[in-house]
């Protein structure tokens, strides 16, 4: 990929505009310093070799980060034109599941007992097992975090790590890049995307409870991804 297209300027979201710091401040692991090799490691559009993509999707108890919980977590490792290079697929048991809504078992079909069957884990070893798989595949790499709605994945994401008593940063860029907000600058002004989709003939998910995942959504924003990318190559040929 020889460089970053202008599209991406609109999609890339702060760490302070997603995260709920509106409590336990005190609960923050301190933040990572970069290294002088990372800092030499340049941009997306002067080193591509150098960087790799984390597509991320969560399915959660509720909407409100912090309160409700992260009950699983998929993740695509893909490099900066959106071929695959591993994936991760994490069920994880909640704390609190009786905070758990209505809507959000509709859409994921959580229950405790069923996830105690299909062996979530525990918070610290979510957070220990995707440490490991990030260091496995990003050896050494810089890693941007994609998402289809970034504040929200990485709302959770934040959260997650805040219980184990660590800090998501550590594994991700300080930017992060937001699937709708791609779209958005390229005309399609649709933020649940069913258009371009459509359009594009990309793969659904399911949207069946107990098929409904956090790696079905991943590889589907990988999906979109790619095509967003042919779709700015040919504007531009």
């Amino acid at each position: 990929m020889k460089r970053i297209f202008p599209f991406f300027l609109l999609c890339l979201v702060g760490l302070y505009g997603c995260i709920d710091n509106s409590k336990n401040h005190e609960a923050i692991p301190p933040l990572p310093q970069l290294s002088s090799s990372a800092k030499d490691q340049g941009t997306p559009a002067s080193n591509p070799e150098n960087w790799i993509m984390a597509h991320v999707d969560v399915e959660t108890t509720g909407l409100v980060p912090g309160y409700h919980q992260m009950i699983d977590l998929g993740l695509v490792m893909t490099d900066l034109k959106g071929d695959v290079v591993d994936s991760l697929f994490i069920r994880i048991q909640p704390s609190h599941p009786e905070r758990t809504s209505d809507g959000a078992r509709r859409v994921n079909g959580y229950d405790e007992a069923t996830w105690e069957k299909l062996g979530a884990i525990k918070a610290s070893q979510a957070v220990d097992s995707l440490r490991l798989f990030h260091d496995r595949v990003a050896q050494g790499r810089k890693v941007v975090m994609t998402s289809f709605n970034s504040h929200f994945d990485a709302a959770f994401l934040d959260h997650l790590f805040r219980e184990a008593n660590q800090s998501w940063r550590e594994l991700y860029h300080y930017f992060i890049l937001d699937i709708p907000s791609m779209a958005w600058s390229l005309g399609y002004q649709d933020f649940m995307l069913r258009g371009l989709m459509e359009e594009r003939e990309i793969e659904d998910e399911p949207h069946v409870a107990d098929q409904h995942t956090g790696i079905t959504g991943a590889m589907k924003n990988v999906r979109i991804y790619k095509e967003l990318m042919k779709i700015q190559e040919e504007s531009v040929n």
